[in-house]
């Protein structure tokens, strides 16, 4: 315990760091502005912005990513009470009571209960990630390639058997992610494979950074601008001095189901299919179930605010443990990070921790300031925010195409991966359209190539045999888990189906 502590020192002197502290106050004020505006959220923001990280070392890049997913979290509330709106989906939950506040003239009562519950949820997970990480690196220690493979096809799995969408869709999605993670030269003989006729721009592969801007900034642009129609009322915000400490005192009404909120959504975000829309709307659904007056939700309940919001910060968080501790993304901003990451040299995983031990704690750290940075430029900037959220999206849609355009050609600097970009913004826009999940495929992208060198390893080593992911016990557990969860949704359905039958 006494090492740990001393760790998160000098990961917090770390974060301290002018650059460093700077790329936090930066990352958490375009984070809460990304979150709120309706359209964006932390995956587009994320992966609009990651090009502009390689101006400055590793460290600071991704916590400057991470301080931008962080504000996003605490951004999304924002335009859910103010326009009814969810800044992303991670903020469905809060609308429910954010929006009735703020129509009975209680928005500031709502934008509060909201920050302070961020910051409790935030504060909660941050501290249960300092201390699940170390052991939980320590454990995966032990992993070699097939524990790897097996743990990536859990990562699959998750998706399928709790990611709540259709199945064949979403094993289409990571099919056509797989796919695309094998273009390029083969890791063994170098020869070059699904180059489309020898386009040389296929060579090195797709270029993870030309995949997530194109579906999460050209195809969530594209999305927005056909379903936002009509213009949206933005309700007055007036902030003082007194309605906020007045508005201090409600925190005694919701600290009960906001740290239980902050508890389960921490654990949800852990599951890599799970993240922090599922997280908030159980913190919201146990803040209804343990509540005195169920009945007042839906209705301006100012803990149906502060539950999804403690929820959905926590799960932000406990979505980094897998990545940083497995190398497994447990959201699909942190798969963004973790391509980041890679683009940068830093393997995320157990060795994470003992290679490059001052980035690790640096990042641990960060989340500490980023989270007491986050509510205070929150509260104080509350009534800046909701006016940048009246400009019209005629302005703010050009200028997030322009940022996809230079973040497009920046890492290679060739026109085609900008046509690339292009495209597979119509293609996310399409998915979208056809309720395709677009997640799995940017999971399966990003450890497609790691699932393929760990599995052709592993068969190496075995001459061919298959048996050698059953025959070791962290990989057999791994393996029986996700056949599990596959057949969990299959088993769910005949049950359901022959209980319907039998009443």
């Amino acid at each position: 315990m006494e090492s740990i502590v001393a760790l998160l020192v000098s990961g917090i002197l770390e974060a301290m760091q002018p650059t460093n502290f700077i790329m936090i106050v930066l990352g958490c004020t375009i984070g809460l502005l990304v979150g709120a505006m309706p359209g964006l959220g932390s995956v587009n923001g994320v992966a609009i912005l990651l090009p502009i990280t390689f101006l400055v070392p590793p460290t600071a890049a991704i916590i400057f990513l991470a301080a931008i997913y962080y504000g996003a979290m605490y951004g999304g509330a924002i335009s859910s009470i103010t326009l009814g709106i969810p800044g992303a989906s991670t903020a469905v939950a809060t609308v429910f009571d954010g929006r009735p506040l703020a129509q009975s003239g209680k928005a500031d009562r709502a934008l509060i209960a909201a920050a302070i519950a961020s910051f409790i949820g935030g504060t909660i997970s941050v501290i249960l990630f300092t201390l699940f990480a170390p052991p939980l690196a320590a454990f995966a220690l032990k992993f070699g390639p097939p524990e790897e493979f097996a743990l990536m096809v859990l990562a699959f799995a998750t998706f399928i058997g709790l990611g709540g969408d259709d199945i064949p869709k979403t094993i289409f999605s990571i099919l056509i992610g797989l796919v695309l993670a094998a273009i390029g030269l083969d890791i063994i003989s170098g020869q070059p494979r699904l180059i489309f006729g020898d386009i040389s721009g296929f060579l090195h592969g797709i270029n993870f950074l030309v995949l997530a801007i194109g579906i999460y900034g050209i195809g969530e642009m594209l999305w927005t601008l056909e379903t936002t129609k009509g213009d949206v009322t933005v309700h007055k915000v007036r902030m003082s001095a007194r309605s906020l400490m007045n508005n201090l005192r409600d925190i005694r009404q919701y600290i009960g189901t906001t740290t239980l909120g902050s508890v389960i959504g921490y654990f949800v975000g852990t599951l890599p299919a799970a993240g922090a829309t599922p997280a908030s709307l159980m913190a919201y659904g146990l803040a209804k179930t343990f509540s005195r007056d169920p009945d007042s939700f839906g209705k301006g309940n100012v803990s149906g605010v502060a539950a999804p919001e403690a929820g959905n910060n926590a799960a932000s968080t406990g979505s980094m443990l897998p990545m940083i501790t497995l190398g497994i993304p447990g959201s699909p901003t942190t798969a963004i990070l973790l391509g980041g990451m890679i683009i940068w040299g830093l393997r995320p995983g157990p060795l994470l921790f003992s290679e490059h031990p001052d980035f690790v704690w640096g990042l641990i750290g960060s989340l500490y300031i980023a989270n007491l940075v986050t509510v205070l430029i929150n509260l104080a900037f509350i009534p800046v925010f909701v006016k940048v959220l009246t400009l019209p999206f005629t302005i703010l849609a050009p200028t997030i195409y322009i940022l996809c355009v230079v973040g497009g050609y920046a890492p290679t600097q060739t026109m085609h991966d900008v046509w690339l970009m292009f495209l597979f913004g119509i293609v996310g826009y399409l998915l979208r359209k056809l309720n395709y999940p677009v997640a799995p495929a940017v999971l399966a992208i990003v450890l497609g190539p790691l699932a393929e060198r760990s599995l052709r390893q592993s068969l190496l080593a075995s001459q061919g045999e298959m048996s050698i992911f059953v025959e070791r016990p962290i990989s057999a557990v791994c393996m029986f888990l996700a056949l599990a969860l596959v057949s969990y949704p299959v088993i769910r359905k005949f049950l359901n189906k022959r209980r319907s039958n039998g009443g």
